[in-house]
């Protein structure tokens, strides 16, 4: 893997992390419980890097949950949903976003499916967890962005290197002429000397 190639996965995690932190939020404004972010194993994951797993109490309460994450999503990063599955039941509503999957179910459904016990390899986090890390991970790469810049505009640029060996040339060109005109000099005042000492010869 090329390092564009890096930072480009790199920046793409990145994004879902902040799509699946503003999925995490409804859930928390709408009053799911039991909020879990699962960070998926890379080996296990398939396609998915995270599930975001929540509980309602009742069917109308899993669907508000759903159809305001779908909103928000979309409103403020025009993202979309890849498929949705179970509205209609309302008792497991799944919301796939590819790199992301979001579980809106039942109490008693998800203690059934327990989709927790069966990634047993993924690792669990709170949305306040998950915060966290993210605001972490900004705050590195911000620190990053910021010690290029500065190493970048302390380095001096071609324009910068190219004045410098002019001026330097400039300055070797008038040292090399000074010792030129101080002999001139000396031959011009030897020969009004001369010319002097001829005259009062005559």
């Amino acid at each position: 893997m090329t390092t564009t190639e890096g930072q480009q996965q790199s920046r793409i995690k990145q994004e879902t992390r902040i799509l699946v932190q503003a999925a995490a939020a409804v859930c928390e404004e709408k009053k799911g419980n039991d909020t879990r972010i699962l960070e998926l194993d890379p080996i296990d994951s398939g396609l998915s890097d995270f599930f975001l797993v929540t509980s309602a109490s009742n069917d109308r309460q899993a669907v508000a949950i759903a159809d305001e994450i779908e909103a928000r999503l979309k409103r403020e990063f025009g993202a979309y949903a890849n498929s949705v599955e179970g509205r209609r039941q309302g008792e497991w509503i799944l919301l796939d976003y590819v790199d992301f999957v979001v579980h809106v179910f039942l109490a008693e459904r998800r203690a059934f499916y327990d989709i927790e016990r069966l990634r047993k390899s993924a690792r669990p986090l709170t949305p306040a967890e998950f915060d966290e890390e993210l605001k972490l991970a900004l705050k590195e790469k911000t620190r990053a962005a910021r010690s290029k810049a500065a190493a970048k505009k302390s380095a001096p640029s071609e324009k910068s290197k190219a004045a410098a060996k002019k001026s330097v040339g400039k300055g070797k060109t008038k040292a090399a002429a000074a010792p030129k005109k101080a002999a001139v000099k000396k031959v011009v005042a030897k020969k009004v000397v001369a010319k002097k000492r001829t005259k009062s010869a005559g």
